[in-house]
């Protein structure tokens, strides 16, 4: 078996102007409001706003319901976990789902799927029907839908704006999705005490009729393949490797992780810190929700303005400053007045810094793979916003409230320490337009599922430049590892000086057809800076050995 694919001696492929400008317009829209000119963005950004609020309003309307049907904190708590069981099972899962099949279809069946388990206990609720179980069961199925829909709305992102106005358009999601958090908890407070909860319910359901509207009339261009379609276990762990061996990414959940951390006491300590510290009502915590959502919504508006003034790595430590002196604050002078303005920092701060994150993962990812790197960054994000809050309420429980909030502050601070080992980009320089490589020229077309694959490349270097062969090699490892390779590895002939066999090994054939169509503009890149070192007149030898296998008789 041949390779034609593997080029020698050419200088690396340099990103196209059209590429090149959307780097140079990196962040520069004056407003994430800008963002909305685009017309199929602007109406999915409405329709996700009015179906937001539906959303916050279903809650405040099962959370009631359920003190009526069984008034006992835990099954109150547990309206919470059947939500979001469901998000934290199926999000590896959803994100694969995302990547291989239409993301248009998907969504539409997430949208539908949500509007009838909506409208289902709406209509059981109006006519009394409704028990707890039932009421956590059809929770559940919502949070199902949720779990669906998070992966494959963020990977959606960079399909209905330019590239260069990605960052803001996660942060004008932001601000939407802050409006929603203001307005729906109150509106569903409003519709229980006039309506009752079975027409919460039912308007939740309504209001996913937009959505689905929306993305109906998106005509979208579906990503073809000759290849049959992954299946979801092995997309799953086409997942995993591409963010275990894309330290881009990596970084970023790092840094995503040690922000949430401190970042979480807030929504984890400020609802009883209003109530035992500053001596306020639901009306008091409910103003503070909304200083918070004002800071948000401020960070989400001028987010672009802010990356282009200060740069990543400054504004990304200005805002985590920024939040520690919110919650330094707040436990130190314990005033309502002080407390509202500390939650309006904090919501900056918030949005700020996690648009910023959600950005960086977008940007630095690969399309055929954006939907499960979305779903690792939407694990991470609710993992450790709960294991936060969780820690910060135990810890308050022992040492006081105040000193909980001086803790978490002191978490966030320190994990400046390690943010010039895990720096965090927007992709900068990197051209991820499809680049696919011709497929490997075989007498004998091997099954798709048959496998594992061993690809072996000859090459022969000046030993001169050894070392930085060496170098190259090392990225072109972590391309191959990324893009599905489950083993890698190079060798030097100790017989030949200067001869060197790159080996690695693919689980089955149709995975390494996939690594073909796969390739981006940047890979290429790395793929010819390795070939560049090769100095014999034709290309390196590329080798394609299936797995033999003999059955004992």
């Amino acid at each position: 078996m041949a390779d034609s694919n593997t080029g020698i001696n050419k200088p690396a492929t340099k990103a196209t102007p059209a590429v090149q400008a959307a780097a140079g317009k990196q962040n520069s829209v004056a407003s994430s409001w800008a963002t909305l000119a685009h017309e199929l963005f602007r109406l999915l950004w409405i329709a996700s706003v009015v179906s937001n609020i539906g959303t916050m309003m279903q809650e405040v309307g099962a959370s009631w319901l359920m003190t009526e049907l069984a008034p006992s904190p835990l099954m109150v708590a547990l309206i919470q976990t059947a939500g979001a069981l469901p998000v934290l099972l199926l999000s590896f899962a959803a994100g694969a789902l995302a990547d291989i099949v239409d993301r248009r279809q998907l969504l539409i069946f997430s949208q539908c799927w949500m509007l009838v388990a909506a409208a289902g206990l709406g209509i059981l609720t109006v006519f009394h029907l409704t028990s707890p179980l039932m009421l956590l069961a059809f929770t559940f199925l919502l949070g199902f839908g949720n779990a669906l829909t998070g992966p494959v709305w963020q990977a959606i992102v960079p399909e209905l704006v330019p590239r260069a106005e990605v960052g803001a358009a996660v942060s004008i999601n932001s601000v939407g999705y802050n409006v929603a958090r203001a307005a729906g908890p109150a509106l569903g407070g409003l519709v229980v005490a006039a309506l009752g909860s079975g027409a919460v319910f039912l308007l939740n359901a309504a209001s996913f009729l937009g959505v689905i509207v929306v993305f109906y009339r998106w005509r979208r261009k579906p990503r073809k393949s000759v290849l049959p379609a992954e299946r979801v276990m092995s997309a799953m762990r086409a997942g995993w490797r591409y963010v275990a061996h894309a330290p881009s990414i990596r970084f970023t959940l790092v840094r995503l992780s040690l922000f949430m951390l401190g970042a979480s006491a807030f929504w984890g300590l400020v609802p009883l810190f209003a109530r035992q510290e500053l001596g306020r009502g639901a009306a008091g915590y409910g103003v503070l929700l909304g200083f918070f959502g004002s800071g948000a919504v401020l960070g989400g508006s001028i987010l672009p303005r802010l990356q282009r003034k200060f740069g990543i790595k400054l504004l990304l430590n200005y805002t985590t400053l920024l939040n520690v002196g919110a919650l330094i604050l707040m436990a130190v002078w314990r005033v309502y007045p002080v407390a509202c303005a500390a939650a309006f920092a904090s919501g900056f701060a918030w949005t700020t810094a996690l648009s910023t994150f959600n950005t960086s993962v977008q940007l630095n990812t690969a399309a055929w793979v954006r939907g499960r790197a979305m779903a690792f960054y939407q694990v991470t994000y609710f993992v450790v916003l709960g294991a936060g809050s969780a820690l910060w309420g135990t810890i308050a429980e022992h040492v006081g409230m105040p000193r909980a909030l001086l803790g978490a502050a002191l978490s966030l601070a320190l994990g400046l320490a390690v943010e010039a080992r895990y720096p965090v980009g927007l992709g900068e320089g990197l051209n991820f337009e499809p680049s696919a490589r011709p497929v490997p020229i075989v007498f004998n077309e091997p099954h798709s599922e048959h496998g594992p694959v061993l690809v072996t490349v000859e090459y022969y270097i000046d030993p001169e430049k050894a070392t930085e062969f060496s170098l190259a090699m090392l990225d072109l490892g972590r391309f191959r590892r990324r893009d599905g390779a489950v083993d890698w590895g190079l060798f030097e002939d100790v017989s030949e000086q200067g001869r060197y066999l790159e080996t690695f090994v693919v689980e089955s054939w149709g995975e390494h057809l996939r690594q073909h169509e796969r390739a981006t503009i940047a890979d290429r890149q790395i793929s010819e800076r390795a070939n560049s070192f090769h100095v014999r007149d034709i290309p390196p030898v590329v080798s394609h050995l299936l797995y033999a296998y003999y059955q004992e008789t």
